[in-house]
């Protein structure tokens, strides 16, 4: 049994192992206000150390300042820069770089540095690294330009070495001018009309005895195509030569479309009994040997001049796009792609 006493004793311990709310609260608004002091004092002392650090530095820069102003004006012109920043890294440096150096920092462009875009000898070595570094990157850039463009020329000699395509000499000029004795041979065979016309006529004579000799030759006609065709590929010629030699080609094939044409009016003509028909045939006999002169007149002129005779029309174009030029050869020598010619033509086409 328990008795009232022992009761009192029990309920007494109980009360005084509970902890006092009141006593709990006081202590930890206690610790709180100790951490904030801490805390605050922390900060104030680290306000204090940048203070002092900034003062050093600000101290710093202005002896620094102090040093390259020689002449104690307030300012820092190119030449004192020059001097100090040399003193300072014991080096000589260009005058280029301490100009750029002066423009990157001199805020207000006054030519010259105030305190406030001076900051410290450190920075001015820093920039002046960066400067370097630009150098160094626009040097090397130019170097791989120039090694670039020493390729680029090697290349172009090595094609212009397969293909001629120099300015033609005189030499050449008048080589060029040969090729067109072909179709004017050819030609020839439509001038019979007129020649029957002016037996007397000298020029008559002389054609009469330049297409009989030409004919006199057997395969005449193919020896002289076979042989342009071949010469024409012969690379070492030069450019003038070898598109005047296709232009002759050309222009000899042409030939053949009125010759068609008046054996088809010929035919047509006598079939139906048609008048008139012979007389039609010499006009365009006349016609087609004047205008093969006419061509050839303006060929050769142009050739003698140095300049590429191609305003021919069909003809020159059909010239163009068999010729060989050295855009066409990559850098091992290969040919490749088409010529000049005919991607001009292309693009003006499609312009």
């Amino acid at each position: 049994f328990v008795t009232p006493s022992s009761s009192s004793v029990l309920h007494a311990t109980a009360d005084s192992s509970l902890p006092d709310p009141t006593q709990s609260n006081s202590s930890e608004a206690d610790e709180v206000q100790r951490l904030r002091a801490m805390a605050q004092k922390l900060r104030d002392e680290a306000a204090s150390l940048a203070a002092e650090q900034t003062k050093k530095v600000s101290d710093a820069a202005m002896k620094a300042f102090a040093k390259f102003d020689l002449n104690h004006d307030g300012t820092i012109s190119v030449d004192e820069l020059k001097v100090g920043l040399e003193k300072a890294t014991k080096d000589d440096i260009p005058q280029s770089r301490i100009e750029k150096l002066l423009q990157k920092l001199d805020a207000n462009s006054d030519g010259a540095l105030q305190m406030e875009e001076f900051a410290s000898v450190d920075r001015l070595k820093n920039q002046l690294d960066f400067i370097v570094r630009e150098e160094k990157a626009v040097a090397l850039e130019e170097a791989k330009r120039v090694k670039q463009m020493e390729e680029e020329k090697q290349v172009q000699e090595m094609r212009m070495a397969l293909v001629n395509d120099a300015e033609p000499t005189a030499s050449d000029k008048v080589v060029s001018v040969l090729p067109y004795l072909f179709p004017l041979l050819d030609s020839l065979q439509y001038a019979g009309p007129w020649v029957t016309s002016h037996p007397d006529n000298v020029i008559a004579q002389v054609a009469t005895l330049a297409f009989t000799l030409y004919r006199s030759i057997p395969l005449s006609g193919f020896l002289a195509f076979f042989a342009l065709s071949f010469l024409s590929s012969d690379l070492s010629l030069n450019r003038l030569v070898r598109f005047n030699i296709q232009q002759a080609i050309y222009l000899d094939f042409a030939l053949f479309v009125p010759g068609l044409m008046a054996a088809l009016l010929g035919a047509v003509g006598s079939g139906l009994g048609l008048p008139g028909t012979g007389v039609v045939t010499e006009y365009l006999s006349d016609g087609v040997v004047l205008g093969t002169l006419a061509t050839i007149a303006y060929a050769s002129a142009t050739s003698l001049l140095g300049s590429t005779p191609d305003q021919v029309p069909f003809v020159s174009g059909a010239a163009k796009s068999r010729m060989v030029t050295p855009d066409m050869f990559d850098e091992e020598g290969k040919l490749v792609g088409l010529s000049r010619g005919v991607e001009d033509d292309d693009v003006n086409k499609e312009e």
